[in-house]
This record gives C-alpha cells, structure tokens and sequence, in this order.
C-alpha cells in the first residue's frame, strides 16, 4: 500500500484499486491520499467514487500496516477500480493545526526545555500538553506571539527520510516525553527551515505563512509539571 500523503500533503484526489473489503465497511486499496487516524490527528473524511456510486469514508485507521477505510454503506468489493477525494477544507485546517504544533512545540523546547506529555489536533480547536514546572500565563503568552512572529517570515517545511538509527541521534528530533517514533528501518522528518526538525508521519503545510494567525483559546494547570494549552489558527 502506497500512502501517498507521506510525501504530498497536497493531494486532494486519486485513482486507487480496492484489495479488499471486510465486514462490507472496510476497504483497503492499493494506494491512498486518506490519513489515518494516529500520532493526536484524525483520520480524513471524503468519499471513494466507484462508476455512478458514492462511498463516503467516515473514518481511516491503520490495521497491521495498512490503512482501512471505513464507509457508511456496502457495495466496494476487491478489484474495483475507485476515485477518492479527501474533504480537503477539514484537512487544511488539520495542516495548519499540525504545523502551527510544531511550531509551538520547537519554540517550548528550545525556551523552557519542556517535552510534549499529549496533544489532540481538531479542526476547531487543538490541544497541547508540555512538560512545564511552572504554569506562567505570561511566558505562554510570549512563546505564542514568537510563533506568530515567525509565522510572518513564512520560513518553508520540508519533508525527508532518513535511516532511524542517525535520525535519532540528532538532538531535538523527538519532543515527546516517554515516546520513540515506530520501529521502523527509516523515518519521515518533517522540518521548519532554521526553527525545527522532527520525526513525524503527520500532514503539514509547505510554508509557515499558511498557517495564519496562532490564537490562544485557554491555558490550564493540569498538575505537577503539566500545562495544557488550546489554540486556533484564524487566516
């Protein structure tokens, strides 16, 4: 299976051949630009195409290695040749959510040394736990207004691989606390130019500019060394 998102974000549509179904819900195809669900991302939505018939896909999760989707009616079966189409406005929104993350998270890291404990992207609103002693409104406050200052020089992502065992070596490459990236022979890394470099198999913008405008929803104390912040992002 191909996941074609891995290295294009920016695929909407696609022509893919379904290797089987399940249950008569779950369709497995040969390649896909469906991202599922996984690492604080939700899984895109859209509709697979079948000659005059509509599938909508309501949800993708990986299973075994490949990527299931599930749609709301029978009637796929294996060998069918298939259109899909992401419902591309949700997965922007998902995009510049999860850039505007790493943004903030680089800029956590490199302030304050904090580690991410949880994070949950939406399409409204996102969340991100770290790894702070202190809950100070105001330094929060100061690493969002860094992450929009940089956001205005629309520094550009790039996406690349690299062999597991060297990607790990690089300091900074993992932000989240208790938590190594798949055992995998080589990792997806995702980088902002000049600001941060991670391993990540999630969906990006090209440009920071995309991004829009980070705001702060609510800071919250969440215990012993944990905050939690909510954000959006506005164009």
């Amino acid at each position: 299976m191909n996941a074609l998102y891995m290295k294009d974000s920016y695929i909407k549509e696609f022509g893919a051949t379904v290797v089987s179904v399940a249950e008569g819900k779950y369709a497995i195809l040969d390649n896909t630009a469906f991202y599922p669900q996984g690492g604080g991302q939700p899984s895109d939505t859209g509709v697979l195409s079948c000659g005059e018939e509509e599938y909508p896909v309501i949800h993708a999760r990986k299973i075994d290695g490949m990527i299931s989707h599930e749609i709301s009616k029978p009637g796929l079966k294996a060998g069918d040749k298939v259109t899909g189409k992401i419902n591309w406005e949700r997965r922007y929104t998902l995009m510049r959510m999860h850039t505007a993350a790493h943004l903030l998270c680089a800029i956590f890291h490199s302030k304050s040394n904090a580690l991410i404990t949880g994070n949950q992207l939406e399409a409204d609103k996102s969340r991100i736990d770290f790894s702070l002693e202190h809950f100070d409104s105001e330094k929060i406050k100061e690493y969002v207004a860094l992450a929009n200052g940089l956001i205005q020089k629309d520094l550009p992502l790039s996406v690349s691989f690299m062999p597991r065992e060297e990607a790990l070596k690089m300091p900074g490459m993992v932000k989240l606390a208790g938590a190594l990236p798949p055992e995998a022979a080589e990792l997806r890394i995702v980088a902002i130019e000049g600001v941060d470099t991670q391993a990540d198999g999630g969906t990006h913008v090209k440009s920071l500019k995309e991004v829009g405008t980070i705001e702060l929803l609510k800071m919250e104390n969440q215990g012993k060394s944990n905050r939690r912040v909510y954000y959006a992002v506005r164009i």
